[in-house]
């Protein structure tokens, strides 16, 4: 649980947008993606995020501001947070494991203004 809740948080100060359209998936299963960098997105240098094994984050790069939501494969709560404050919020998985579609939740939810 505290893998995943780290890993909202760095994934939100290391770098979403008002329609939850996944960008990346920085990590599946502790197999970690590049964040690409844009000269019109918000993340400026690409960079590759350090993923625990049992961990799945989404990121959404909006220009200016960058969110994200994830979830571990073992719990039962999906996290998001944005680059635009409000914290990093956990919300139930829909079902008694997580899904990548609880991760897009918790995404969206995430705030964007």
């Amino acid at each position: 649980m505290k893998k995943v809740i780290l890993a909202s948080v760095l994934a939100t100060v290391a770098v979403g947008a008002a329609n939850a359209a996944v960008d990346v998936t920085a990590c599946t299963s502790g197999t970690a993606a590049a964040v690409n960098s844009s000269a019109t997105g918000f993340v400026k240098v690409q960079f590759t995020p350090k993923c625990s094994a049992n961990t799945v984050v989404f990121g959404e790069d909006n220009g200016t501001y960058y969110r994200v939501g994830s979830y571990s494969v073992k719990g039962k709560n999906a996290f998001g947070g944005s680059t635009m404050g409000g914290g990093v919020s956990a919300t139930l998985c829909a079902g008694t494991s997580c899904a990548a579609s609880d991760a897009t939740t918790a995404l969206s939810a995430a705030a964007s203004s």
